[in-house]
């Protein structure tokens, strides 16, 4: 007496025409897992009228294997085919520690720290909730929550200018459509720029490694710089500055105006920053130039420059 007649006869299973395509779809798939292809050669096996103990012996597995894929498929189907769910390990903390653990992330850290290390959040809850929590398994329980409280992203909060989605359109009209013949600039200053210097020369790179760079340098104090983007021709004019004043600024300017070819007409786009002359054109500038200037911020008629600045 075989194995299955001891157990009673097998059972049967029936494919319809396009679950039959689908099981040998997958166990035709590379993409596949080895698993579900054992558990759909089981099944088409079967389908063919072989005995538990024959497909077990084809496939290389134990009858109980068969008989488990089997019998799942003729009760559920492909379904049937997909693992059961696992309840798996309880949890070691309750919601009280989680709950413990988002508060303490999306709060302030304690003075003088800025942000939250893994290890502070877990002294913290250790502390408040008198639930022992190591800093991996607080990473675990962030990551779960999609929390990353050590990034900070920094921001600014506009304020409250009726006007400056006007200026703004204005100012992108000026860079997708100069005036023909026109120069439009965009200049800032940018100030306490780190100088430095690499103490040993890099090495270039080679077939099969990049170029290296030595990391130590040497400092040589701090640098500000002010300059002008030609929006048409992407060329840039600088000039360091030893201070960052309305008078440095303007001669900043009477630099540009002798640069720039007379007669052509001049549009600059700018911040209120400390170093920028008031909208009233002092002595000096603007020189006086053929052609008008057009933009949010005119000047009397004949000056080179209109401005389009934001709100001080």
């Amino acid at each position: 007496m075989s194995g299955d007649q001891r157990v009673g006869a097998a059972v049967a299973v029936v494919l319809a025409s396009e679950v039959r395509e689908r099981l040998m779809r997958t166990v035709a798939s590379a993409k596949s897992e080895v698993r579900v292809v054992l558990r759909a050669r089981v099944v088409l096996a079967a389908a063919d009228g072989l005995a538990n103990g024959a497909i077990a012996r084809k496939l290389g597995v134990s009858v109980n294997t068969v008989r488990k894929w089997r019998g799942r498929f003729a009760a559920r189907s492909v379904d049937g085919l997909r693992d059961a769910e696992r309840s798996g390990r309880p949890k070691a903390y309750g919601p009280e520690v989680r709950l413990a653990i988002m508060a303490t992330a999306t709060s302030a850290p304690p003075h003088p720290e800025t942000t939250w290390s893994h290890r502070a959040i877990a002294e913290r809850v250790t502390a408040t909730c008198f639930a022992p929590v190591s800093a991996s398994q607080v990473g675990r329980i962030l990551a779960d929550l999609d929390l990353k409280p050590h990034k900070v992203r920094g921001w600014l909060t506009r304020r409250d200018t009726p006007d400056f989605w006007q200026r703004a359109s204005e100012v992108c009209a000026l860079y997708l459509d100069p005036p023909v013949g026109s120069v439009v600039l965009s200049i800032d200053e940018k100030t306490a720029i780190a100088a430095r210097s690499r103490r040993h020369p890099g090495r270039p790179a080679r077939p099969g490694g990049p170029g290296r760079e030595e990391f130590e340098y040497r400092r040589h104090g701090t640098a500000s710089l002010v300059a002008a983007l030609d929006v048409r021709t992407g060329e840039v004019l600088t000039e360091v500055i030893n201070r960052n004043d309305a008078v440095t600024f303007t001669a900043f300017l009477d630099q540009l105006d002798r640069t720039i070819a007379p007669g052509r007409e001049i549009h600059v786009v700018l911040d209120h920053g400390s170093s920028t002359p008031p909208s009233t054109p002092g002595p000096g500038w603007p020189r006086t130039r053929a052609g008008t200037s057009a933009g949010p911020r005119r000047t009397p008629p004949g000056s080179i420059r209109s401005s389009c600045s934001s709100p001080p």
